[in-house]
């Protein structure tokens, strides 16, 4: 049987020989050898040049355009002595990956001669095409001018690619008008407004905080299989997931992957992509197997939120890169195999200050125990007030076949912090009242103290069902997807949780003004914020049916799917919240609106045409070649003279098949006549949501039934795609 699927099989069994993979003996050997670092721009710039850097990357300040040419040669310098000939500005637009243009330094000069350069005006700033990137509506399409802006807090790196080397210079995305066409830009923004807020905050317990940066570690998810059986999937080619694929009969069920023996191949292969990633200075510090087959995780030490998104989108590229090289597929699909856990991008995320505090770590005193409830509770009010708009940041196509599937929380957006901070919380509701006192003040500190153990993650268990769960010195929000940019669930958070702390503020000063003392100010606004935001605190289990009704009964809202999901993001509310905080404005809100919508329609168009193709291609034929066989044994047995018993099994596999054959057929069919009405609707929203409940809801699953039953009907011989015990069990 010439198919692509056994020509995949017998590549596999006769050529699988792993890349050999020679590193290091230390990560620090290499560790940032290809990141023009501040320690390398003390060495390649001048006095001048260094300190206007160095100031732009502490201060955010701009670059004074009259040392740019001056760094613009250090770059170039230290460029050239690592073989690089090219250089390009790599900015993040909103496809959901990146882009570059690359452009030689070789220029000529009026002479004709050759000549290397580099100056500043290529380094600060270039005009890339706008009209052929996503931008909601903002451009028009015959409208091509945008500009790319060096991003100084990102450094500048070289990627290597085959024999290949390339300066890449991190920039924001904006278009003719001004407005953010990319993620890094609003992103930025909403760090910068963060700071402002909990600085301010903080200067209620120490006035030496000038800066509060926001950190972020994020656990990246991902599947691994073979190349060749990967290529023998249209599904996996054109849309990252399978569409079709009956359940082997063993798959997690004996909970023997997670945590267990790397593959040999597998572990070759972490290796070589981790030796790329640490040259680029991404920290790299966690591998391990995941609970499902063929599923794997890798996560960094924390750094700041711009520069930790900017190393996930990086290297999820060169994951896929160094995976060619080992003849392995990657896939960051959220939901690439059904029956098995999906993949999510945990976002750790917390708070420190410049003087050396994590805001969201206990302390030791009752003042600095004072100040992380502060901003502990703080946090809390912000995803209650605001849980919608971070539902927004995380819908997609992939996450709605993940989300609330048990392996992932729900759709519903609800806060972990565990029994210890419950009673905390609890006590300070009950105790704190209109007559709180120095004396109650005191005791409560004193409680507060006792109640939050120094090992807190210790002492209270994590809830995987939770999307949003606090462990110990950090909250992570789990229900972020495997293949999203972290930038657009950092935006949402980091906004919140200025808007809160400012509010929060300017209550606080309310009552100081008042006169109250600023201890007893601060713990009523405390107190008000935890009868307000209780309602989003669930200990339980997410999956539960009562948590569901529970949710509804406390008003929490279930945004099941993205369609709906996404409206969240020009509610009046958000806009208020995004403004205010410069952002974004209306018109970008409503064009990210609109962008995220058309991509959510775009991969569903996608996957139902697979859906069809495969049906009508390669499943349908392969069944009717098997209902021939079946068939031709059934006549021949009539012929010979036999009892009807004696070929009663072909009657009833013969049976089986054509009615899940015209099943598929029909269902196929239909499918597809929804999709012509969904494609003539012309509002984006409407056509999006029938997308979703006329095509998807109404077809997908019943397809894939009928399909996998006839995967495990059909002889193994006709099948065409490779199954999933091959694509998850053979290494």
């Amino acid at each position: 049987m010439e198919t692509l699927r056994f020509k995949a099989l017998q590549n596999l069994f006769s050529n699988s020989a792993e890349v050999q993979v020679e590193g290091p003996p230390k990560v620090t050997a290499i560790f940032g050898d290809n990141v023009f670092t501040i320690k390398k721009a003390r060495e390649y710039l001048s006095d001048e040049a260094y300190k206007s850097l160095a100031a732009s990357i502490k201060g955010s300040k701009k670059i004074d355009r009259n040392v740019a040419g001056q760094i613009a040669n250090g770059i170039r310098a230290w460029a050239e002595s690592k073989g690089v000939t090219h250089f390009t500005h790599w900015f993040q637009p909103l496809t959901g990956s990146t882009a570059e243009k690359h452009d030689s330094f070789f220029t000529l000069k009026n002479d004709g001669s050759p000549l290397e350069e580099f100056d500043g005006g290529a380094l600060i700033q270039q005009e890339p095409d706008a009209s052929s990137f996503p931008s909601g509506g903002l451009r028009a399409t015959f409208e091509a001018r945008g500009y790319t802006a060096w991003d100084p807090s990102s450094p500048a790196f070289i990627i290597e690619i085959g024999r290949g080397k390339t300066l890449c210079i991190p920039t924001i995305f904006v278009s003719y008008t001004g407005e953010s066409l990319d993620y890094k830009s609003p992103l930025v923004k909403a760090l910068e407004a963060l700071n402002k807020a909990a600085v301010d905050v903080c200067h209620y317990f120490d006035k030496n905080v000038s800066k509060v940066t926001a950190t972020l570690g994020w656990e990246q998810e991902y599947f691994v299989i073979d190349e060749r059986l990967a290529n023998a999937r249209p599904d996996l080619v054109l849309s990252g997931r399978t569409v079709f694929g009956a359940a082997p009969a063993k798959g997690q069920q004996l909970e023997d992957h997670y945590f267990g023996s790397i593959p040999e191949r597998v572990y070759a292969y972490m290796r070589d992509f981790e030796g790329e990633a640490y040259k680029l200075g991404i920290p790299l510090r966690t591998r391990h197997n995941e609970v499902a087959p063929a599923q794997f995780e890798c996560a960094p030490i924390f750094e700041e939120v711009n520069l930790a998104v900017d190393h996930n989108i990086l290297l999820m590229d060169i994951m896929e890169r160094v995976a060619r090289r080992h003849k392995l597929k990657v896939l960051f699909h959220e939901k690439p195999f059904a029956g098995i856990n999906g993949s999510g991008k945990h976002n750790n995320w917390s708070m420190a200050t410049d003087t050396g505090v994590n805001l969201l770590a206990p302390g030791k005193t009752p003042k600095t125990n004072l100040m992380f409830l502060t901003f502990f509770i703080n946090t809390i009010k912000a995803v209650y007030d605001f849980s919608d708009v971070l539902r927004a940041s995380i819908a997609s196509a992939g996450n709605d076949h993940r989300l609330g599937a048990n392996e992932a929380p729900p759709a519903i957006i609800s806060v972990f912090i565990g029994e210890y901070l419950s009673k905390v919380l609890f006590d300070i509701e009950t105790r704190v009242g209109e007559k709180f006192d120095e004396q109650d003040e005191a005791i409560l500190k004193l409680d507060l103290h006792r109640s939050i153990p120094e090992l807190l993650l210790d002492n209270t268990d994590r809830n995987r069902t939770s999307p949003f769960a606090f462990t110990g010195n950090k909250f992570e929000f789990r229900a972020v997807g495997s293949s999203a940019n972290c930038a657009n669930a950092m935006i949402a958070l980091n906004s919140i949780m200025a808007e809160t702390l400012t509010r929060f503020k300017s209550e606080v000063d309310a009552l100081i003004d008042k006169g109250e003392k600023k201890e007893i100010a601060i713990m009523h606004v405390i107190q008000k914020y935890i009868v307000e935001s209780k309602s989003v605190l669930f200990e339980g289990d997410g999956y539960s049916e009562e948590w569901h009704h529970e949710a509804e009964r406390r008003g929490l809202p279930n945004l099941r799917t993205t369609p709906l999901a996404l409206d969240a993001m020009i509610s009046e509310k958000a806009k208020q919240l995004f403004e205010s905080l410069n952002v974004y404005n209306h018109a970008e809100l409503e064009a990210r609106h609109e962008i995220e919508l058309e991509k959510y329609i775009k991969k569903v168009q996608i996957e139902a045409r697979i859906m069809g193709d495969l049906a009508l291609n390669h499943i349908i034929p392969s069944a009717i070649k098997y209902q021939n066989r079946l068939s031709a044994n059934i006549e021949g047995m009539k012929s010979a003279g036999l009892p009807e018993t004696a070929y009663a099994a072909q009657l009833s596999i013969l049976a089986d098949v054509s009615r899940h054959l015209q099943i598929v057929y029909t269902k196929v069919s239909e499918m597809v006549e929804a999709r012509k009405i969904a494609n003539n609707m012309t509002d984006t929203r409407t056509k999006a949501i029938a997308y979703c409940g006329q095509v998807k809801e109404q077809f997908f699953d019943d397809i894939r039934y009928h399909v996998d039953k006839l995967e495990n009907l059909v002889d193994d011989e006709e099948w065409t795609l490779p199954k999933y015990r091959e694509m998850l069990m053979l290494r």
